[in-house]
């Protein structure tokens, strides 16, 4: 598992629609039952549930937990901490995520250049 200092290290999402807790939690260095537990403290954090109360995470979702872990284990923030960071951040408009989703939409273009040569 990566240190939480290593959040620049996570592995590149790939492009899905869909991801289930095991591969979210292997994209975003976090065991699935502080997945879990972080659904429930976390409003914003709320995967869809199918067949069996499966969990079914999007890319924004992923790109949340990411954040939230950058938060709490890089920042040192508690998870109120990191709610009312969350809360003010969406308020303003943060670019933070949206810098991080431009980011990565480069590096899946740029691999779909490669496999085009």
């Amino acid at each position: 598992m990566l240190e939480p200092s290593n959040n620049n290290e996570l592995p590149v999402i790939p492009a899905k629609r869909y991801f289930t807790i095991g591969e979210v939690s292997d994209l975003c260095a976090v065991k699935p039952h502080v997945l879990r537990y972080w659904e429930q403290e976390f409003t914003e954090l709320s995967p869809v549930k199918r067949r069996g109360n499966r969990r079914y995470y999007q890319r924004n979702d992923v790109l949340l937990i990411r954040q939230i872990r950058s938060l709490l284990y890089e920042q040192g923030y508690t998870i109120g901490g990191a709610k009312a960071h969350l809360v003010s951040d969406n308020a303003k408009g943060d670019s933070s995520r949206s810098k991080q989703l431009i980011h990565q939409m480069i590096v899946e273009l740029e691999d779909v250049l490669e496999l085009l040569k």
